[in-house]
């Protein structure tokens, strides 16, 4: 469904920008060879920001990886700017804007971090159930204020009628009462040294 939508809008976009450019001329805002013009211009600066901002996340990215850091957001810049590459490619005003708000540090920035926490973290976390963003229990026991508050049945609970000393199948676990909390054990102590001396004796 999602998929449906982002090829409606994608077809959307030309359309819309060939809207805008008739617009422009319609109005005598421009002419069509400076409409033309303006559409090139805007494209050739979009491609120089686009290589510029390129090297820069390149290089940060090498960093990140000598210091032994994930380069998460390197890569998400870098997805950015193929797309905005791809926006300033494509002739019009609109598909150029576009371009130009993946491109720019400022306005890339709160799309990267949008992108990363309504798109990224959440397919992560239904791949590895819960460890893209920690939502998982790794170890101990969970909190059963916090499981049953999520609507979920509480892990400690063992039913009703059932005690702490008293398991699901009605055995007892030692700590409830009865007589079968008491337990006879035999022991015998052996001495070493003795057992050692009369095997020397033998030998």
């Amino acid at each position: 469904m999602r998929t449906r939508y982002l090829l409606a809008l994608l077809l959307l976009i030309p359309l819309v920008d060939a809207f805008v450019l008739v617009a422009i001329v319609g109005m005598e805002l421009l002419t069509w060879l400076q409409t033309v013009a303006l559409v090139v211009l805007t494209g050739l600066i979009g491609m120089l920001l686009v290589r510029a901002e390129g090297r820069s996340t390149l290089a940060r990215f090498q960093r990140k990886l000598a210091s032994g850091s994930p380069p998460t957001d390197e890569l998400l810049d870098g997805g950015l700017l193929i797309a905005s590459g791809a926006f300033l490619l494509t002739p019009g005003l609109v598909t150029d804007l576009i371009g130009f708000l993946l491109v720019l540090p400022p306005t890339r920035l709160p799309i990267r971090v949008a992108l990363k926490r309504w798109v990224v973290v959440p397919y992560i976390d239904k791949q590895t159930g819960g460890l893209g963003s920690g939502k998982v229990w790794t170890f101990g026991f969970p909190d059963p204020e916090q499981a049953t508050g999520n609507g979920q049945q509480n892990p400690f609970d063992m039913g009703p009628g059932q005690t702490a000393g008293q398991s699901r199948d009605g055995t007892s676990t030692g700590n409830g009462s009865g007589d079968d909390d008491i337990v006879d054990v035999d022991f015998e102590q052996v001495d070493d040294e003795n057992g050692e001396r009369e095997r020397q004796s033998d030998s």
